[in-house]
């Protein structure tokens, strides 16, 4: 029973990925209204498991973003290689505790070959702790966690212990174009996202360093490898010269950009990163893995275990495998994707595929400018910022767009602009893809000018 079961899963799913690209990106009303069909009560005594996938794919599949598709340029959102996505489903059969080599021998072995393989490709500090979190926000909220507890115990608290309560200042310092998740992890860690420093950007993100407070030893510096808007990075390697004169620490949110350290040809955006204390990425955006997929990487070892360790009677035996610490002890073993791509695409095939994305990104802008769009941005990797002629038409634009169904973007606002945002992240896309968007964009623009 289970195994047929498993195989229809199977079926399902790769006949869903076969159609990826056949279908709209973006659900259609019929496909949304059928979602009622999940509203019924909970039945006394259960259903048939094949009904269950039934419903599933039937369903469920029609409803969902094509966001694995190749014309996907929302969110930065990377399509999963089919690779990694066969991992993650023999991973997911194996049901593992990927927290330790007491839970997952397994899990343990190929995570430890993988924080390797990491600090390699990115040319990171090999002495570097990793781990495996849910996304970029919790490796943030994790790397933050450690420097929070180095800061302090140079000053005699031990906030693990003690909390926040009559514990000393800590200083923190972000961009004005500081990202969400950041914000989020300090609110989370009782630091505040209304207390930070922020310093002012030039035309394209990036922090101008003369605005730079004087540092000392109790300062997080919050610094991006890859604005969200337009992927630029912030002068991380002069940052960190200033902060090892004071001892502050520098925190690199790497999201989607520090894999630009991959790249041959755009490695010198991110040059100097590997100054920092700390970096927070994704597999599942620029990797292309599954979600969810995300890496903290913490330079000292000793805090970030210190401030992520726990203690009980029942875990004696797991208690020194610092390495797997991180904030959930119950996670999967996420890092198994992570192998699954590294060892599929080598550092060749990471180049490329960085690379790729951001040779594609720049014949884009140029589609768009030649429709009589407006680039914001220096299309330096991956992002593009675009508006028309006012704020009214371009969210007409982009909401004819969405609804069209070719390909999907979403909205932000960049210096001021009312604006769309396109991330090109996708292993799938290719200039065909691109010039299929270009037409879909530049027929709405026509049909909204008449």
């Amino acid at each position: 029973m289970s195994r047929n079961l498993l195989k229809d899963a199977f079926n399902r799913g790769d006949n869903y990925l076969s159609m990826i690209d056949e279908r709209r990106v973006f659900p259609d009303v019929q496909a949304l209204s059928a979602l009622a069909g999940f509203d019924e009560p909970l039945s006394q005594k259960g259903d048939d498991p094949a009904n269950i996938l039934r419903m599933l794919d039937e369903l469920g599949a029609p409803a969902t973003v094509a966001s694995a598709g190749s014309r996907y340029f929302g969110f930065v959102v990377g399509g999963s290689l089919p690779v990694t996505v066969g991992a993650n489903w023999i991973a997911t059969a194996w049901d593992q505790v990927a927290s330790s080599a007491v839970t997952s021998p397994v899990a343990d072995k190929i995570e430890k070959v993988t924080s390797g393989w990491l600090l390699d490709v990115l040319d990171l500090p090999r002495h570097s702790a990793v781990g495996f979190v849910t996304g970029a926000t919790m490796a943030t909220f994790t790397a933050l966690a450690a420097a929070r507890h180095k800061l302090l115990k140079r000053q005699g608290w031990n906030v693990e212990e003690n909390g926040l309560f009559g514990a000393p200042e800590i200083k923190v310092i972000v961009s004005e174009e500081v990202h969400v998740s950041a914000l989020k992890a300090l609110s989370m860690l009782g630091l505040g996202k209304d207390r930070v420093i922020r310093i002012p950007t030039d035309a394209n993100g990036v922090m101008d360093i003369s605005h730079l407070p004087e540092l000392d030893g109790s300062t997080i510096i919050c610094t991006q490898a890859g604005n969200v808007n337009s992927g630029d990075f912030d002068p991380i390697g002069e940052i960190c010269e200033k902060a090892k004169v004071s001892g502050a620490w520098v925190h690199v949110d790497g999201a989607f950009g520090l894999w630009a350290r991959a790249s041959k040809s755009r490695a010198y955006l991110a040059k100097g990163a590997e100054k920092a204390d700390s970096w927070a990425t994704d597999g599942h955006k620029w990797l292309n893995t599954p979600y969810d997929c995300g890496v903290v990487i913490c330079r000292d070892v000793e805090a970030l275990y210190n401030s992520m360790s726990v203690s009980a009677s029942y875990l004696r035996e797991i208690e020194t495998a610092a390495q797997n610490f991180m904030p959930e002890f119950s996670k999967r073993a996420r890092g198994i994707e992570i192998w699954a791509a590294l060892k599929f695409l080598g550092r060749d095939g990471v180049d490329d595929l960085i690379s790729g994305c951001c040779d594609l990104a720049i014949y884009f802008s140029e589609g768009l400018e030649r429709l009589g769009l407006t680039v914001l941005n220096d299309v330096v990797v991956n992002q593009i910022v675009v508006c028309w002629d006012s704020a009214e038409k371009t969210e007409n634009l982009m909401q004819a767009v969405q609804q069209e169904g070719t390909c999907w973007f979403g909205p932000t606002v960049w210096k001021g602009h009312n604006a769309f945002r396109l991330s090109v992240s996708s292993w799938k896309i290719s200039k065909g893809d691109i010039d299929l968007s270009l037409q879909a964009i530049g027929n709405a623009m026509k049909s909204l000018e008449k």
